[in-house]
């Protein structure tokens, strides 16, 4: 195996600076390695610690990172977590995520160097969410939480340091989005009446897991009044429905966030998550008129001859090609705010389970500290 040692002594693997946060910072900014915000500097004993929750060939890529097809190695991501300011027993999680994105049917060169807001939504699963106090609960796609933060913010900083997507240069987004710097969640599974994502998904209830998706941020759905399944979905289905979505001209696979007050009403009505995506399959669509005579001829007429070449301009535009494609987690505290986040169309989920063994994290940090060499000299790129 490498060691970071090892590593070091390649030409530009390492950056040696004067031992001050600001001179640290101010090196790191002015060569593009950050997403604008202070980084913590990544010494070799940093590094060391993170890649104790390692168990691979530590400079032998996991994956190759979009658009510039860049090998991720545990090396190269361990600096980007740290960087983020992760803890080690997040590392997993990292790897994992990053593996999972760059599976081809994710299609994240297209996502990292599209000109739509879109950034990948790391969800996570299972006991490791708990463990590492991921919050799935009030303000869960907010601030507060340092797993969700730091985690999401790595796996940023790889994505632009590993692949390349440099904002004007990788990363062509016409706006971007506050999801770019850090995208992490975990699903509210004491809260969710139905199977966790990770098990509807063919991974088995006791494994830990991440799913991933190409995603806007969150479009805020608000129904106090509702009082039955049908009433809520009604409303989540108008806001899944609208003109600017990539969703309806592709085989799109957005998510859909439930509440646990939500939640739980739609359960005591009887409803399953099946029927859930059936009724959302049938009510978000719109009529052909509100759409630009532009996009009804080349998106609709042409691009889906089969089904609006005649078509009137009344007939209804389906903003999900089929019910499965729609996917429902629950996530939040107290309050009646569901969430719907359109796609950026041409990318499918992927869900991976985490390495871990025995339902707990694969190693301990204390074990491979006593075995740790290294110095707090060596600030890495």
């Amino acid at each position: 195996m490498t060691t970071v040692a090892e590593w070091l002594s390649e030409p530009g693997a390492g950056l040696e600076v004067e031992d001050d946060f600001d001179e640290i910072n101010t090196q790191y900014l002015a060569r593009g390695w950050t997403d604008g915000l202070p980084v913590v500097p990544p010494t070799r004993r940093r590094i060391e610690d993170m890649l104790g929750y390692c168990d691979r060939p530590w400079n032998a890529p996991v994956a190759t990172i979009a658009p510039n097809d860049s090998p991720a190695t545990p090396l190269r991501i361990a600096v980007n977590a740290v960087m983020a300011g992760c803890r080690p027993e997040y590392f997993p999680v990292i790897v994992t995520a990053i593996e999972a994105m760059c599976e081809p049917a994710f299609n994240l060169n297209a996502i990292q160097s599209t000109t739509h807001l879109c950034a990948p939504l790391v969800i996570v699963n299972g006991p490791i969410a708990k463990e590492l106090g991921i919050n799935s609960g009030y303000n869960a796609f907010g601030p507060g939480k340092h797993a969700n933060a730091t985690i999401g913010r790595a796996i940023r900083l790889a994505l632009i340091n590993i692949g390349g997507a440099v904002p004007e240069v990788g990363d062509m987004a016409t706006l971007g989005s506050p999801a770019k710097y850090s995208y992490c969640v975990a699903e509210n599974e004491s809260a969710n009446p139905w199977q966790p994502l990770q098990v509807e998904r063919g991974h088995p209830a006791w494994s830990s897991a991440v799913t991933v998706m190409g995603l806007e941020c969150p479009h805020n759905v608000h129904d106090r009044e509702s009082s039955d399944a049908e009433g809520i979905l009604t409303t989540i289905a108008g806001t899944m429905a609208n003109t600017g979505a990539n969703d309806m001209y592709y085989a799109a696979h957005p998510l859909v966030v439930l509440c646990p007050e939500h939640a739980t009403t739609i359960a005591h009505s009887g409803w399953n998550k099946a029927r859930i995506k059936q009724f959302l399959f049938e009510r978000a669509r719109l009529p052909m008129y509100l759409f630009s005579k532009e996009n009804i001829e080349r998106r609709f007429r042409t691009g889906f001859s089969g089904r609006y070449a005649t078509a009137g301009m009344d007939a209804p535009v389906l903003m999900v090609q089929r019910p499965e494609h729609i996917v429902v987690i629950v996530v939040g505290g107290a309050g009646k705010h569901s969430a719907c986040f359109p796609t950026f169309g041409e990318t499918v989920p992927i869900t991976r389970t985490i390495n871990t063994r025995d339902g707990k994290l694969a190693r301990s940090i204390h074990e491979f500290r006593s075995s740790a060499r290294g110095q707090d000299d060596l600030h890495i790129g």
